[in-house]
């Protein structure tokens, strides 16, 4: 089976290139996709220069930049990961949650960072209490337990074709996990290692304002999935 990974990206030239060639050292990508969520450095050039396929969706948003990458994936594509462009998720992972997929096992397997060892200072407390928080909503609403919001994940091609997907900002991850465990798929979550990100700013908790506005987006995308008809 082909896997394929993408890895929306804003404005991550410091690290980006290292993510790239460290994917590339596991064997496990048949193809690396990285989507230029309209950087202002020269990520799409550093991506570009380790080998990635870059993609541009100058529209700003983790939603929009994720289905940029998955209408742009090959034909031959069985298996899909994402994992963030800073430096923070450790790409060495790939195949703990790549192989169960593999083996036919499971149809979406997700990393829980809070689970793995993480680096001081690589998640802060509202990070932290938001997965848990979503994954106790999550079991009580479908009886899947999850314990991170994690972007390092794992899906069947097919599988994510059949969630359709629509949110285009920081609901994406909940999005998919609601949607996958409402559809009862075949959901294993695996512990992973986190890391500091390795350079530039989080778009997510490096100010108030993105902290406020990824919770709210969070919040919205959890509220609309849970009451809408299926």
């Amino acid at each position: 089976m082909n896997v394929s990974v993408i890895i929306p990206a804003l404005n991550e030239e410091e690290p980006i290139m290292g993510v790239v060639r460290a994917l590339a050292a596991t064997k496990v990508p048949d193809e690396i996709i990285v989507v230029d969520n309209g950087s202002t450095d020269r990520t799409a050039d550093r991506a570009c220069a380790a080998g990635a396929r870059v993609i541009p969706e100058p529209r700003r948003g983790y939603g929009r930049a994720c289905a940029a990458g998955v209408r742009s994936l090959s034909p031959e594509c069985d298996i899909v990961v994402f994992l963030d462009g800073d430096g923070s998720d450790c790409p060495e992972f790939v195949n703990h949650l790549v192989d169960p997929i593999l083996a036919g096992k499971y149809d979406f397997v997700i990393g829980s960072r809070t689970r793995g060892q993480r680096e001081p200072g690589s998640m802060n407390f509202q990070q932290i209490l938001s997965g848990r928080s979503a994954g106790a909503i999550l079991r009580f609403l479908y009886g899947i337990r999850y314990t991170d919001m994690c972007p390092f994940r794992a899906i069947r091609r097919d599988a994510l074709e059949r969630l359709g997907m629509r949110e285009q900002t920081y609901g994406w991850n909940l999005e998919m996990q609601m949607r996958a465990a409402r559809a009862a798929m075949r959901i294993l979550e695996v512990p992973v290692n986190h890391h500091r990100r390795a350079g530039g700013e989080s778009k997510v908790s490096g100010t108030l304002r993105g902290t406020f506005v990824a919770g709210a987006r969070i919040l919205a995308t959890l509220l609309r999935i849970a009451f809408e008809r299926s």
